[in-house]
């Protein structure tokens, strides 16, 4: 059951990657709130992509608990962990990660594809696809061009719309803004907020660049929240 208001909890988490047994990190607590934007700002090497690996279920940890929606996913077998995160979490690579050969329209719903109770929540996925594209500038022929023949600018609205399409309560954004200028930056991060907020999920981005911070909900620095480094 459900007792915490928080769509992200993290508490009392340790975890150390196999073979570096000299690296550990830690974190004590830390939640995100429903319909919250967050921006976890930290620099390389101050466990951003762990942190990412065990929100998202990639990994688990040796201690603590990682709920997301109600769950503690750190309980969860690693195949329960997978379909876990295909129901529940978009997610926003910093590379896009699309399938440059296939049309914006199937990129858009490779999510569904392994996620039936995310797919049941979207009644039309041709009406969705649309939709999504027209509210993030997309023209309206990118639907059926191939994926790789888009500039970087409309690549990352692909992969927004990607993330977004069945309403998964927790986007998690890897530094997606990291190709584009300021003003590309700041359309974006307004078509991603107004985008989430339609489909009522929350924003976790995770980034180096402090410059992104007045876009924000909240600010929260890697180190404030997490130990991360040498151990003896």
């Amino acid at each position: 059951m459900q007792t915490d208001p928080a769509i992200l909890k993290l508490k009392h988490v340790r975890y150390r990657w196999p073979g570096r047994s000299s690296f550990a990190l830690e974190v004590p607590d830390f939640g995100v709130a429903p319909s919250e934007s967050v921006l976890l700002l930290g620099e390389s090497g101050s466990g951003k992509s762990t942190l990412l690996s065990l929100v998202c279920g990639t990994i688990a940890p040796d201690a603590g608990s990682v709920a997301v929606a109600g769950t503690d996913i750190a309980t969860l077998s690693a195949g329960a962990r997978d379909r876990f995160r295909a129901e529940r979490i978009g997610l926003i690579f910093q590379q896009f990660n699309l399938l440059p050969y296939a049309s914006v329209r199937d990129n858009i719903l490779l999510p569904l594809r392994f996620a039936p109770k995310r797919r049941a929540r979207v009644a039309d996925p041709q009406d969705a696809v649309r939709a999504l594209c027209r509210d993030l500038g997309l023209p309206a022929d990118t639907v059926t061009a191939p994926a790789g023949t888009l500039s970087v600018g409309q690549q990352q609205r692909v992969a927004a719309a990607r993330a977004l399409i069945g309403g998964p309560p927790l986007i998690i954004a890897d530094e997606p803004t990291s190709a584009l200028d300021a003003a590309t930056q700041a359309t974006f991060l307004k078509l991603l907020f107004d985008q989430a907020a339609t489909c009522g999920s929350t924003l976790l981005m995770v980034s180096h660049d402090a410059r992104l911070a007045p876009h924000f909900d909240r600010v929260v620095q890697m180190s404030d929240i997490a130990r991360a480094g040498q151990v003896a």
